[in-house]
C-alpha cells in the first residue's frame, strides 16, 4: 500500500464520498491510487480548482458533512484559495488535500514549488500540515477532519509528490511516534446554568423584544418560534440564516442589512431588547443604537461572542440546548401593540414587494422574475444566489419555508460561487431539486465553465434538476448602483458594461436545456419548463439594470445622489430609472418613522 493509497483509504473510513478537485502532476500519486480505489470517494472533476472548493463548500453547507478538495502543487493550491476563505468566512468544515514537489526539490526553486505552509497559514489556521513521513499518518488526516468538523474551519494536508509514492507504513509503538483513531463524538456544550439565569432576568425586564437569528440557529427552529411566541417578539434573518426559520410565520420579519427588508430594519430601529441567536451578523448600523436596547448573544463558539454590540450577557453554547434550558425562566408578554406592529409592518412589506414586481421595466422586471419564482418553489428546493444584485432579489422577494434550504457567500461575498454551490448541493442531496440565481457577471466569471461539470454528472443524479437562471442585463449592477447611491458617480461604462451571451444557447449546445425570455409574459411559463425538465436547465432572463437595489435606509441625500448620477452619466436611460426609483419611494409612506426623519418627510 502507498501513501496515497492510505489516505483514500482513511477518508473513505472517514465516510468521505466525494473529493471536487482537478488533476495535476503534483498529486499524479494520488490520482494512481484513485485509479486503485475504484473511484471511491468518487473524484468529481470541476473545470478549475477555485469551482472544486467552492462546490466543496456548497457540499459542506447542504450536507453538515466535511466537503474535500484537492489540487495540485504551485498553481492549483493556489487556485483553491478564494473557495477556502468562503468556507473559513462562513464558518463551513472543508478539508484541502494539495501536492507539492518532491521534498529533494524543495528550497531550490523548482517549478511550481510555493512555500505552501506559509501560504495556507491564514485560511487553515486551525491546522495545516505537510506529510514528509508516512508514519505521520493517519494522524495529519485525522486531525484534519476532526479539526474542521470541530471548529467548522477550513484545514489542509499538503503531500509532496514523491511521498504519495512512498510505501505506506503506520506509526508504531515508539518514542516520537503519534498514532490516531477516527471519529469525532458528538457534543452539544451548555452555558452554566447562573448565566442562562442572568440572560432570563435581562430579556424579562424588556418589553419590546427582537431577535436576530443566524446559520448558527439553524437546528433550534422549534426552539425559536417557541421564543417568539413566549416573547410577543419579532425575529429578523442574517442572510446566512435564511432559512433557519419559515417565512411565512408572520412575525419574521426578513432577512437584514444592506440586502434586508424595511420591517427587519425597523424592528432593531424600536425595541428595547435584542437577543442575537448562531449570528455574527456583521453591519452595526442596522442593529439598534449602542445605548438603546439591552443584548443577550448566544453562540456555539467562544469566540464570536461579543462581537458587533454591546452585549450584557453572553451565552456560549449550542443553540437549542441553551434555548431549551432558557425558555423555562422567560416569563410570557401580552401580544399587544409591539407584536402587532411587526406583523403589520411585515405584511406590508410583502405588499410592496409584489407592488415592485409589477413595475414595468425594459425589458423585465428582475424582482418581477424572483417574485414569480417564490410561488414555484419545491417544497424541498435548493437554493443558491451568488453575490451582485440577485443576492437583493433572493434576500427580499423569496419566502422559504418548511425543509427549503438556501445560502449565498455571506461573508466574503465573492462573485462566482452560485453554480458550483448548486452542483456540490446535488452530490449531498441528489434526490433535491436545485436553483442558482446569478447575475450575467458571476455567470461570465465561473457559471459557463461550471455547466460542462452539469453536463458530465447530471445523469448520475437521482432527481435532474438543476436550473441556473441567469439575470442578463449586461451591466455589473450592483457596483454600478453602488457607484450612483455611495459615491454620486455615473456608471462608468468600461468597468461596467458586459457582452450579451446565448446562456441558454450555450447550455444546449452541451447536452442540457434552456431558454431565453425577452418578455414578462414569458417569466412563468420558462419557470414552469425548467421545473419540468428532464436535465440540467438555464433561463437566461433579459432584465432591466435600471431596477435599484436600493437597501431598505436609504436616505434621501442617496437617493438624490444616485439620481443625479444617472442624469449626469445615463440620461438615455433617465426615464426607467426614475420609475424604479418611484418603486422605491413606495416603501415610504407616511407614518412610517425612522431615524432620518418623519414618515411625511421620507415621502416627499
Amino acid at each position: 500500500m502507498k501513501v496515497s493509497d492510505y489516505v483514500l483509504q482513511r477518508l473513505r473510513e472517514w465516510e468521505v464520498e466525494h473529493v471536487f478537485a482537478y488533476a495535476g502532476d503534483g498529486i499524479n500519486g494520488l490520482l494512481a491510487a484513485w485509479g486503485r480505489a475504484d473511484n471511491k470517494p468518487q473524484f468529481i472533476q470541476a473545470r478549475h480548482e477555485e469551482m472544486a472548493a467552492f462546490e466543496a463548500v456548497g457540499y459542506a453547507k447542504f450536507s453538515g458533512k466535511v466537503g474535500v478538495c484537492a489540487a495540485t502543487s504551485g498553481p492549483g493550491a493556489i487556485h483553491l484559495l478564494n473557495g477556502l476563505y468562503d468556507a473559513k468566512l462562513d464558518h463551513v468544515p472543508v478539508v484541502a488535500i494539495v501536492g507539492q514537489t518532491n521534498r529533494s526539490a524543495m528550497g531550490g526553486s523548482y517549478q511550481q514549488e510555493v512555500d505552501l505552509l506559509s501560504l495556507y497559514k491564514d485560511v487553515a489556521g486551525d491546522y495545516c500540515e505537510m506529510v514528509t513521513v508516512p508514519e505521520q499518518l493517519p494522524n495529519v488526516i485525522d486531525r484534519a477532519m476532526r479539526t474542521a468538523y470541530a471548529k467548522r474551519t477550513v484545514t489542509a494536508v499538503i503531500i509532496p509528490a514523491d511521498v504519495q509514492e512512498l510505501d505506506y507504513t503506520p506509526p508504531t509503538h515508539a518514542f516520537k511516534m503519534v498514532p490516531s483513531s477516527l471519529g469525532m463524538a458528538a457534543y452539544l456544550p451548555i452555558p452554566a446554568e447562573s448565566e442562562i439565569t442572568r440572560a432570563a432576568e435581562l430579556i424579562n425586564a424588556g418589553e419590546k423584544v427582537a431577535i436576530l437569528i443566524g446559520q448558527g440557529a439553524r437546528g433550534a427552529r422549534a426552539e425559536v418560534e417557541q421564543l417568539a411566541e413566549v416573547l410577543g417578539a419579532g425575529v429578523a434573518k442574517a442572510l446566512l440564516g435564511k432559512d433557519a426559520l419559515s417565512d411565512d410565520l408572520p412575525y419574521v420579519t426578513g432577512s437584514i442589512g444592506l440586502l434586508g427588508t424595511r420591517p427587519s430594519y425597523e424592528l432593531m430601529q424600536d425595541c428595547d431588547t435584542l437577543l442575537v441567536i448562531g449570528s455574527s451578523f456583521p453591519y452595526t448600523q442596522f442593529m439598534p443604537d449602542l445605548d438603546q436596547a439591552r443584548a443577550v448573544q448566544i453562540d456555539i463558539d467562544p469566540h464570536m461572542v461579543g462581537l458587533r454590540y454591546p452585549f450584557e450577557v453572553n451565552l456560549v453554547g449550542d443553540a437549542g440546548e441553551t434555548l431549551r434550558r432558557l425558555l423555562p425562566q422567560l416569563k410570557r408578554k401580552q401580544h399587544g401593540k409591539w407584536r402587532k406592529k411587526i406583523e403589520k409592518d411585515t405584511a406590508r412589506w410583502w405588499e410592496v414587494m409584489e407592488r415592485r414586481a409589477a413595475v414595468e421595466a425594459e425589458p423585465i422586471n428582475p424582482e418581477y422574475v424572483v417574485h414569480t419564482l417564490d410561488a414555484l418553489l419545491p417544497d424541498n428546493v435548493i437554493l443558491a444566489a451568488d453575490s451582485g444584485s440577485s443576492a437583493n432579489w433572493y434576500a427580499r422577494h423569496l419566502r422559504l419555508r418548511g425543509g427549503m434550504r438556501g445560502s449565498l457567500s455571506g461573508t466574503l461575498a465573492t462573485m462566482g460561487p452560485g453554480v458550483p454551490y448548486v452542483i456540490g448541493a446535488k452530490f449531498a442531496h441528489p434526490d433535491r431539486p436545485c436553483i442558482a440565481l446569478v447575475g450575467d457577471g458571476a455567470m461570465q466569471m465561473n457559471g459557463l465553465a461550471e455547466l460542462i461539470t452539469a453536463a458530465k454528472y447530471w445523469q448520475e443524479w437521482a432527481n435532474p434538476q438543476l436550473i441556473v437562471a441567469v439575470l442578463n442585463n449586461q451591466d455589473l449592477n450592483q457596483v454600478t448602483w453602488e457607484m450612483r447611491a455611495m459615491s454620486g458617480a455615473p456608471q462608468f461604462l468600461p468597468s461596467q458594461s458586459l457582452p450579451d451571451v446565448p446562456y441558454a444557447d450555450f447550455a444546449r449546445s452541451i447536452g442540457l436545456d434552456g431558454v431565453r425570455v425577452e418578455k414578462p409574459g414569458e417569466v412563468e411559463a420558462a419557470w414552469r419548463q425548467a421545473l419540468a425538465s428532464d436535465r440540467p436547465f438555464v433561463i437566461d432572463f433579459r432584465t432591466d439594470p435600471a431596477v435599484p437595489p436600493i437597501p431598505p435606509h436609504a436616505t434621501l441625500d442617496q437617493i438624490e445622489a444616485a439620481a443625479a448620477a444617472i442624469v449626469k452619466g445615463d440620461s438615455d436611460r433617465t426615464g426607467m430609472i426614475r420609475q424604479g426609483l418611484k418603486a422605491k419611494v413606495q416603501e415610504m409612506l407616511p407614518g412610517h418613522k425612522h431615524r432620518h426623519g418623519s414618515g411625511s418627510e421620507d415621502t416627499k
